[in-house]
């Protein structure tokens, strides 16, 4: 089974060996993992954000499951490009994990970035929009995609020291993708 390995891991300035990290891990398990950054662009070219969309596009069309790395990213939730993907993948019916190494609930990270307060019985910041507060790790819509899609969120009790490169959490869904390839019936030819 080849995987879409979603998140913003591709902005680390190691993100190559994060890649490689992945991939092997996948490989481990019997698993072909598909790294936004194998794909080769021309960053200096017109149309190179549209050249990585096409080729992520292309390796998602490819993959039959996505591994997204949901960790909050610039803010209290997790990254829009990757958002996007799950989105993809769950949209197409493709088998959907995902992970976050940040095991707050959002509401209480939205609090870490505005001021946020109770009003008629629900949360607002200070814009007086309502924040979502569900008891959730991020938005219900990414949450319940997992969970009608393939997997429930793969969290740590505890953060871990470093959230960009600690891959348990990762390799907690690869596991789960391996024993879902191995339980299906082998196809006769």
């Amino acid at each position: 089974m080849k995987i879409y390995l979603a998140g913003p891991d591709v902005f680390l300035p190691d993100a190559i060996e994060i890649g490689r990290r992945k991939a092997e891990l996948c490989r481990r398990h019997g698993l072909v993992g598909l790294y936004p950054l194998d794909n080769a662009v021309d960053l200096k070219a017109n149309d190179a954000s549209l050249r990585i969309f096409r080729g992520n596009e292309a390796m998602m069309n490819e993959a039959g499951a996505i591994i997204a790395n949901l960790t909050p990213f610039r803010g209290p939730g997790a990254d829009a490009g990757t958002v996007y993907e799950l989105g993809y993948m769950a949209g197409r019916g493709k088998f959907c994990l995902g992970y976050s190494n940040d095991p707050r609930p959002y509401a209480d990270r939205v609090r870490k970035f505005t001021d946020v307060a109770s009003r008629d019985g629900r949360l607002v910041d200070r814009q007086g929009l309502t924040v979502e507060d569900f008891g959730l790790s991020d938005n219900l819509m990414m949450l319940h995609a997992l969970d009608l899609y393939g997997c429930r969120l793969v969290t740590p009790r505890q953060a871990p020291a470093d959230s960009w490169r600690d891959l348990d959490a990762f390799e907690t869904c690869v596991r789960l993708a391996a024993e879902r390839l191995a339980a299906q019936p082998r196809a006769s030819g």
